[in-house]
């Protein structure tokens, strides 16, 4: 997806607070950038830096952005204030790496056409129009997504994100089967970690 999924946060927010939402490359406006670890940091970095050049950021992801927000605390801790990590409270080894797998192999076998119209029928039948529009005007990107997906393969984070000093506030919808298990071990092991439950969510926890 883009930064069109957080325009529900970002109408409810920003008449307190300086909200910015950014594609990562291989999305959206950075659609023609090869998705990296080291690039997506410093995307982020970057639109701190623009929008609060001389303070901190709370840095929010959701899946993929998640783990890149882990990346950009570890990497820049001076410019984080605090990490919101929803749907991403696992790592992608061992027997818990299939459903990456299978997703990645997916974005990459299926046609882009298919998997468009597989994407905007599911968000039209689950959201209000307000909601999905945007989201579907600004594209799904399965090759930028399968491109994270393969990175974050054998990729750890769970040691590196607990010896953060960082607040930490670790969201999972409470029907999301992959994440939403192990969000609470995931918090407990952060040095200032919450975990918080969202009821009848599912994976798109910030739109549910």
């Amino acid at each position: 997806l883009t930064r069109a999924q957080w325009l529900p946060q970002l109408r409810a927010l920003s008449g307190r607070y300086r909200c910015v939402a950014i594609d990562l490359p291989g999305h959206g406006a950075l659609a023609d950038e090869p998705f990296t670890i080291a690039r997506a940091v410093e995307v982020v970095r970057e639109a701190i830096e623009t929008e609060v050049p001389a303070g901190r950021a709370v840095v929010v992801g959701l899946s993929l952005g998640g783990y890149v927000a882990i990346d950009v605390a570890e990497a820049h801790p001076d410019r984080v204030a605090g990490l919101v990590l929803a749907g991403c409270s696992a790592e992608a080894f061992g027997p818990t790496a299939l459903p990456y797998r299978f997703f990645r192999t997916l974005l990459l076998r299926a046609p882009a056409r298919a998997q468009g119209a597989v994407n905007a029928g599911f968000f039209r039948l689950r959201y209000r129009r307000s909601t999905s529009a945007p989201i579907i005007e600004a594209g799904f990107w399965g090759e930028g997504g399968a491109a994270a997906l393969g990175l974050l393969l054998g990729r750890r984070y769970l040691e590196r994100l607990a010896r953060l000093w960082t607040p930490v506030l670790i969201l999972n919808g409470a029907l999301d089967p992959v994440f939403g298990p192990q969000g609470e071990y995931w918090a407990a092991s952060c040095r200032q970690g919450t975990h918080v439950r969202i009821p009848r969510a599912m994976h798109l926890s910030n739109l549910d």
